[in-house]
């Protein structure tokens, strides 16, 4: 299975990095992976520090049990929150004054929720900076096999082996999992590639708490191996992404909601903030419990992601049918027309031109202006399974 997983690995990053599978460390799942690492390279209140937005079940993998901390690297749309070498160095800093070690840097790559690249000028950044601070890199690379869209592909590994033929390689961690790239969540497999001899050893002995059964990696060695079978299935599958991708994000274009440009993974990182009664991480939950509740739609708030400014929402596409998502942009563009024309006349109102009465809808309707809307129900169709999900 190692030897299977190691060639896999190197399929995936299209032949530009090679993997030893003597470094290949199977574990429970990616979030078996993530904690292995957080025991391996840290201790009790010792810090990595983390891009924003960033997934949030990283508090749990990384935090829960190990008792490490993950410190923000604050990103911004204003340059599609990209990180940058200052902002990792104010965080750095930051943590250092207030006496907290930082023991290294995790990332994802592709990023959840953004569903971008860390570009190669990036990536060489973060392995000189790690080098010279003496700090490991953990690079998530759970979506690897999901780049569906230029431009193209950059992993960490190549990035040591090409440009930075200085970097420190015992610094160096990769965290892969087959549960997105395969859709095979329920298989649990995870694996840990590290350049370090001590954290592959140390690793392997933990593994006994998260092992993948000998079944299902006989399985999946035998799945991997057919390179011609990958080969074709990576094809479809980001064939299919791109196609959905693009559906999903003109269907939003059509009534005015804008979507960060991502080109990897299963969903889409939607801007809500012109819907906003303020811009305030409360009128955020307030228009997420909206979504969830009166339009009936499961999208995660940038808030979840610490994502410093509010109106971002994580919507995954990929994991529905075609007709499903038709249901739901329905149910999105339904929602937001309502809300443009509700505020048009409020403008209206508020200059004096018109005067309106609208109706009231009980107590919360008094609290938030998104529950004046009539209810979705309406607009959807009984066939949905977000209905029968919701009933």
């Amino acid at each position: 299975m190692l030897q299977a997983m190691a060639q896999f690995m190197g399929q995936v990053r299209g032949r530009k990095a090679t993997f030893d599978s003597d470094r290949v460390v199977m574990s429970g799942g990616a979030t078996g992976a993530q904690e292995t690492l957080a025991f391996c390279l840290a201790n009790p209140g010792e810090a990595f520090l983390v891009p924003t937005p960033y997934y949030p079940a990283f508090d749990r993998d990384c935090c829960w049990r190990s008792g490490i901390k993950l410190l923000p690297i604050e990103c911004h749309s204003f340059n599609d929150f990209r990180l940058t070498e200052e902002a990792l160095v104010s965080a750095y800093d930051a943590a250092r004054r207030q006496g907290i070690r930082v023991k290294g840097i995790l990332i994802t790559n592709p990023s959840n929720p953004l569903g971008t690249i860390t570009d190669r000028g990036t990536l060489a950044m973060l392995a000189t900076f790690a080098t010279e601070h003496r700090i490991h890199l953990v690079c998530d690379e759970i979506y690897a096999g999901s780049v569906f869209a230029k431009p193209e592909y950059v992993s960490i590994a190549e990035v040591i082996e090409r440009d930075v033929p200085g970097c420190n390689r015992d610094l160096i961690h990769i965290v892969y999992s087959l549960s997105k790239d395969f859709g095979l969540p329920g298989f649990r497999v995870g694996i840990i590639y590290s350049y370090n001899d001590a954290v592959v050893a140390c690793a392997r002995r933990m593994s006994s708490f998260g092992l993948v059964s000998s079944q299902t990696q006989y399985f999946l060695a035998r799945m991997l191996s057919d390179e011609e079978f990958i080969g074709h299935f990576l094809k479809e599958s980001t064939r299919r992404l791109a196609a959905r991708h693009e559906r999903f994000t003109s269907g939003l274009r059509e009534v005015g909601i804008g979507c960060l440009r991502g080109n990897a993974g299963l969903f889409t990182w939607m801007d809500l903030r012109g819907m906003l009664r303020e811009k305030t991480p409360e009128a955020e939950l307030e228009l997420w419990r909206v979504i969830i509740h009166k339009v009936k739609l499961n999208v995660s708030p940038g808030t979840s992601f610490h994502c410093r400014e509010p109106g971002w929402f994580r919507v995954c596409h990929a994991n529905m049918d075609d007709e499903t998502m038709e249901v739901a942009l329905d149910r999105i563009r339904g929602f937001v027309r309502q809300h443009q024309r509700r505020a048009k006349a409020e403008r209206w109102a508020a200059k004096g031109q018109l005067r309106l009465s609208l109706p009231r809808h009980g107590a919360a309707a008094a609290a938030s202006p998104y529950l004046a809307l009539s209810s979705p129900m309406s607009l959807l169709s009984p066939q949905s399974p977000m209905v029968h999900a919701a009933s």
